[in-house]
């Protein structure tokens, strides 16, 4: 079971709803913090990470003694990686993408492939939690690719929570493919609701299930509420604009600890998704809580 959390902007608690909803649901529960250009759930989960694993980005070499200067490989490359100029083709591996179209269309062979170094993937445990993370190198332009080597580690069994990059941009998408429910964070402002509907179409073109937490939500604040009402889109949970979870925040403490009255709200948030996914697994996986539902 992948339990995705996005959101349409940055800066809308999507790192606390990830962070505390793996701390409650009961194990196994593994979380991928997929949003490597500023991984941050280490804070608030302090794991113990080991020294990480280099991921590469695989891209073309050029044998200059097979090449026969066809220029198949540049008319083939749509993001101008290699481009063919009637002599030896000229290769920028910060645009490569590492399709692999290049060496397969190379009608002489001459096209091989290595690895280009784009960040690092480090697991450890937290607690009944274990964790993963990426950490994109600095200067490097593509997370996407690193991203996927984050979900390599996928539970095969149990929950797997991801933490995906803020937008709706293609990081955001490497993070929410494959995944069988999406929990979408949203505030009650104008951006907010602007930018949600922005991740209601992306989450919707990729056919996933969603339903909408609200954070910082207050009783005057309705916009959302009427949004999702009119789009029939569930609200899982409202997280209230409370002064201690501010605080608990900036102190990199998890809300279920800081304010412990609200630990059965997420619990509660916990039974809402799994009881909408759950009839795709064979065996049910039980949930923190009693009352499966939304809020």
């Amino acid at each position: 079971m992948i339990i995705a959390i996005a959101s349409g902007k940055g800066g809308t608690g999507k790192t606390t709803i990830a962070t505390n909803l793996a701390m409650c649901l009961q194990k196994p529960v593994r979380l991928l913090d997929c949003d490597v250009e500023e991984p941050n759930c280490h804070i608030f989960l302090n794991p113990d990470l080991d020294g990480g694993e280099r991921a590469t980005l695989p891209v073309p070499v050029i044998d200059e003694g097979l090449c026969n200067n066809c220029g198949e490989c540049g008319r083939i490359c749509q993001f101008n990686a290699i481009v063919s100029l009637k002599t030896k083709p000229l290769v920028f591996p910060a645009l490569c993408h590492g399709c692999g179209g290049c060496m397969r269309v190379c009608p002489t062979g001459a096209i091989s492939e290595e690895g280009r170094e784009i960040g690092t993937v480090e697991t450890g445990t937290s607690g009944h939690i274990e964790f993963v993370q990426g950490r994109l190198d600095v200067g490097q332009a593509q997370s996407p690719p690193l991203i996927r080597a984050v979900k390599r580690h996928i539970a095969e069994e149990g929950v797997t929570i991801i933490d995906c990059p803020p937008g709706t941009s293609c990081p955001v998408i490497a993070a929410l493919k494959g995944c069988d429910y999406a929990v979408l964070v949203t505030e009650s402002t104008p951006f907010g609701l602007h930018d949600l509907k922005l991740a209601v179409a992306t989450v919707r073109l990729l056919h996933l299930d969603f339903g909408v937490v609200i954070n910082r939500a207050t009783p005057h604040d309705v916009m959302v509420r009427e949004y999702c009402k009119k789009e029939r889109i569930p609200v899982l949970l409202e997280i209230p604009d409370d002064r201690r979870v501010a605080e608990a925040y900036s102190r990199g403490k998890l809300i279920v600890e800081a304010v412990p009255e609200l630990r059965e709200s997420f619990e509660r948030l916990c039974c809402a998704i799994i009881s909408r996914i759950q009839h795709r697994d064979a065996a049910p996986i039980p949930c923190a809580g009693t009352t499966p539902g939304v809020s």
